[in-house]
């Protein structure tokens, strides 16, 4: 297989992988993606949120406006400069992550198991590997 073909297969099918999988989701995805940077980054500012999911700042402030209605997201101010706010994710914010984790985990493990013979599930589990390595290399990480 070419390497470019192998390139652009690879990140359609994961791509739609991914689309497939948040169909899930009970909260927007701008939402969702906001709490799990402040779950695995800690505190962060509204523009730091924009940067990290390469949205507007505008777009990043809007789901901040929702987490904080909910009460899944809390601000304070910013230690070091005033005119800014620290969010944090509040443990409410962190049950509803871990269950739109869970139910996006529950719903694309039981397509694994409906889709994939024992043998195919086997080859997949090895291709988390590559992929996990492929991702440090492009990330960096």
């Amino acid at each position: 297989m070419d390497d470019d073909v192998l390139a652009e297969d690879l990140r359609q099918v994961i791509g739609e992988l991914v689309r497939a999988v948040r169909a899930v989701d009970t909260m927007p995805s701008g939402e969702a993606a906001t709490l799990g940077y402040l779950d695995r980054s800690g505190p962060l500012t509204a523009a730091d949120l924009a940067l990290l999911r390469r949205v507007t700042h505008q777009a990043a402030t809007k789901s901040v406006k929702e987490l904080l209605a909910d009460g899944l997201v809390r601000a304070e101010p910013h230690p070091t400069d005033g005119r800014k706010l620290l969010l944090h994710i509040t443990d409410s914010g962190r049950a509803r992550l871990q269950q739109e984790r869970a139910q996006r985990a529950n719903w694309l493990n039981a397509a694994i198991h409906e889709a994939l013979s024992a043998d195919e599930q086997r080859q997949l589990r090895e291709c988390v590997g590559l992929l996990e390595r492929l991702t440090a290399h492009i990330t960096g990480r």
